[in-house]
Order: structure tokens, then sequence, then C-alpha cells
């Protein structure tokens, strides 16, 4: 019975040992930040956080990043809305409104192709071939604006005129004089795309 007993305290000494050193183990792995306290040249007391070495920090330390925002980036690029008088690209500010919207809707799946006609001396004049939703107020154009008139006609102007038109966008990459050369001389095609 002795030796039955002998054995048993034997056992349970063994699991009790066995189950500390685990335990002492796994306080060892986890990650302690050492500290360690400095003194300025002023007499103040500085304490430190150091990882010790061999130890990096987890991912889930690390800031993420996304590329969510890229992707919305290259798709907004690649919705931009395209215009070409003749041969000529020309670049042009969009209004963000919902005209410049739905024109860029038309222009998704194939490229617009607008007859122009000289109007007045100082506009170039076409049907869009539908309408589009339209604010107009009443505006003074200058070279280089673009304009919806009556909801369904694009107009681009060459020089000035005071009318209700719902605003479009304006050409950006010309001069005044080089947007009379192109729309002064005659009738043009203008070209809509999205790329």
């Amino acid at each position: 019975m002795k030796k039955l007993v002998a054995l048993v305290v034997v056992l349970l000494l063994s699991i009790t040992l066995t189950a500390c050193g685990n335990v002492q183990n796994k306080a060892e792995s986890t990650v302690q930040p050492e500290t360690s306290s400095n003194t300025n040249s002023d007499g103040s007391s500085v304490l430190e956080f150091t990882i010790p070495s061999g130890e990096e920090s987890t991912d889930e330390q690390k800031p993420q990043t996304s590329t969510e925002d890229n992707g919305a980036s290259e798709e907004t690029e690649e919705k931009a809305l395209k215009m070409t008088i003749g041969s000529t690209p020309i670049s042009v500010k969009w209004e963000d409104n919902e005209s410049v919207n739905v024109l860029k809707e038309l222009c998704r799946d194939q490229t617009l192709t607008i007859s122009m006609s000289v109007y007045g001396g100082f506009e170039q004049v076409g049907a869009i071939g539908t309408d589009l939703p339209h604010n107009d107020v009443q505006t003074t154009t200058s070279s280089g604006d673009i304009v919806l008139y009556s909801g369904n006609q694009l107009v681009v102007f060459y020089g000035s005129n005071s009318w209700a038109y719902t605003r479009l966008g304006h050409i950006t990459d010309k001069t005044s004089q080089e947007i009379t050369e192109l729309l002064s001389g005659g009738n043009v095609t203008i070209t809509l795309s999205i790329s």
C-alpha cells in the first residue's frame, strides 16, 4: 500500500512540475517589451521600450494599405469624356452635373459624332440626337465654352453670347485664337468618346 501511495505522489508531482514548466514556457514565448531607463543631460529620466531582438511586429500591427482607392482612380481615368474637333483632340474641363453624366453614358458604348454648323459668327452648334437633362441659366459665354442649348444641342463658342444655357465644360488646351481657327472656318464634326 505504501508503494502505491508513493507511486501516486510521484505521479502527481511529475504532472504538477510538467504543468508548471508549460506555463513558464508560454510566459517566456510572449513578446514583452524590454524597458530601460536613461538619464538626460538635464537630469530627467527617460523610459525606453524596445522589442527583444529576433522578434518582429506582427502583420496585425502594421498599417493596412488598400488598393481600392487606386482601382477607383484608374476607373475614373478610364471613364474620362474625350472630345475631338475634326481630327484635333481637345482637352476639356467638364462640369460635374447631370447633363455631363448622361452625355458620358451615351458615349460609354460608342463614339458620339455630331455634325456642327457655324452660327452667328461666334459659335458652332449641332444636334446631339437625344434630349439631355438640363438646367438652363442666363449665361454670358466666352471662347472655349461648351454648353447645352434647348436640352438637345451641343454648342461650342469661339466668341461670346448671352443666353440661357446649361454649362457642360470649357476647352483648356487652346488659346482663343486657336479656338477661332478651329471653329470659324466652316462646319466641323465633333466626336465625343470615353477613354
